[in-house]
């Protein structure tokens, strides 16, 4: 890509804490050092594990002291406020949220936070414009799994609150997917490929993301991360676009 792009370019998996990676990526270090291991290779992760529960506030601190600077996180809304609450009654859930990711919050690291919405979630503006009021400062980003919810009025809500579309990379999805822009920056989520085996994806899928990343990239900001982290897929087709990228 030109020396000249502007617009800021990140590459990274959805997580780096995977026991089958040891060997082959970690060079078999304890788990304790593959953070400091990932953030050698790559500038960005997205943190799956804080959709599941809570983060301990210590851990993230940890997180914070063991990556370099200008190491960005990605982190994953709490599912207690996307599949429980469903976007509703977010005070309470949101004050947890960011009490337990203090840390990150006061440092130059926290990135976007991702909203991943549940496939049964329907279009409903009313939640979805409450629940953009509600959410603090700071860079969201919001993954829709139902059809219903690729609309314009939909993006509108989005860019009147500088809230980015989440481009999901899913077969399933590809029918309704929009490829739509509402803020200056971009989130996508490789979940799997379809041309490369067991949800790996193939060069020349890779090459198309490639082209296309560097078209968009004039205009927004892109972060992308792989989420197809078995039989280490997500490092293998990370590092291929990262290269591919800076060539």
């Amino acid at each position: 890509m030109s020396a000249a792009r502007r617009r800021s370019l990140r590459i990274g998996s959805s997580g780096w804490n995977y026991k089958s990676w040891k060997d082959e990526f970690y060079e078999g270090k304890p788990a304790r050092l593959w953070l400091q291991h990932y953030a050698q290779h790559f500038d960005t992760v997205e943190v799956n594990n804080t959709f599941y529960r809570l983060p301990l506030k210590p851990s993230v601190a940890r997180w914070v002291a063991e990556t370099p600077p200008g190491f960005l996180f990605a982190i994953k809304a709490s599912r207690y406020l996307t599949h429980i609450k469903r976007l509703t009654d977010m005070r309470g859930g949101l004050a947890r949220y960011y009490e337990r990711i203090e840390p990150l919050v006061r440092s130059p690291k926290l990135g976007p936070v991702l909203w991943q919405l549940p496939p049964t979630f329907k279009r409903d503006d009313d939640r979805l414009a409450s629940a953009l009021a509600a959410l603090p400062p700071g860079r969201h980003c919001f993954e829709f799994r139902h059809a219903s919810w690729f609309v314009e009025p939909v993006y509108e809500l989005l860019r009147a609150h500088d809230a980015a579309l989440v481009i999901g990379d899913r077969p399933e999805v590809k029918e309704f997917q929009a490829h739509v822009f509402t803020a200056d920056w971009t989130f996508v989520r490789f979940h799997y490929g379809s041309r490369g085996r067991r949800g790996n994806y193939s060069e020349s899928e890779l090459e198309q993301w490639a082209r296309r990343f560097e078209e968009w990239n004039r205009d927004v900001d892109v972060l992308a991360y792989f989420n197809n982290d078995w039989e280490l897929f997500a490092i293998r087709n990370a590092l291929w676009l990262r290269r591919r990228l800076s060539s």
